[in-house]
């Protein structure tokens, strides 16, 4: 995985630069051009101080509107917020089927939701390739939601699948002090049983759904430019 990505501004959490990844190419991503994370609940003036001299200038928040009215970041001047929800909560019967096949909270789930919701995932990478500055974006965990649109970057920057299967792999243990400072209990083993009833694991999900899965020309089918997922490409991985 290369050096130390994670983050540690004050009061972020399960948050790690997406640059320093090595690329099929031989190169490696870019730093400091995109983040993930977890909820941004707990940062502080101190956290949002550095983060914006680390060169943050926007913040993507992929929770539900439901989520974001329970809590919703307010950012610093010389940052802007932009809430562009991914799940498509509207869609009952989705839900309800990958809730029915006990997917949700894993990666089992990825290559479903790729299928079905392919303008929700396009439309989150416009925004990313839009905003200005470095980029974070999250949900709550940062690892489920976050992990999807880490994996469509990874995936685009040519970084190989074991890398990416890892960099989510990460998120077990970085969202651990999280699930402590909101008071709720430890989903591994929720996680690993979900996984275990489909007789495969976090790192052969996450290989699964990158399995002949080509990024550039899924989301230009999916509605985005082929010039944009390039300049996308080329913001992450030269």
């Amino acid at each position: 995985m290369g050096e130390n990505r994670a983050v540690a501004w004050e009061g972020f959490f399960n948050t790690r630069d997406l640059g320093g990844l090595p690329t099929r190419s031989g190169g490696r991503t870019d730093p400091a051009r995109f983040y993930r994370s977890a909820s941004l609940r707990f940062v502080t003036g101190a956290g949002w101080a550095s983060a914006r001299e680390s060169g943050l200038r926007t913040i993507v928040d992929l929770r539900n509107p439901a989520e974001v009215s329970t809590y919703a970041a307010v950012v610093p001047s010389g940052m802007t917020r932009l809430e562009v929800p991914l799940d498509d909560v509207g869609d009952t019967e989705f839900w309800q089927y990958i809730a029915d096949e006990q997917l949700d909270g894993t990666p089992l789930y990825y290559r479903v939701f790729l299928d079905r919701k392919a303008e929700r995932c396009a439309t989150v990478l416009k925004t990313l390739a839009r905003a200005e500055g470095g980029v974070l974006f999250h949900c709550t965990s940062g690892r489920d939601r976050t992990g999807l649109i880490s994996l469509l970057l990874l995936a685009l920057a040519d970084v190989d699948p074991e890398t990416i299967a890892a960099d989510y792999a990460l998120s077990t243990e970085a969202v651990l002090p999280l699930y402590r400072a909101l008071g709720v209990e430890d989903q591994t083993a929720l996680l690993e049983a979900a996984l275990a009833r489909r007789q495969t694991t976090l790192r052969e999900a996450v290989l699964a759904t990158l399995d002949g899965f080509d990024v550039r020309d899924y989301l230009v089918r999916a509605g985005m430019a082929a010039d944009e997922v390039d300049r996308l490409r080329a913001r992450l991985s030269r």
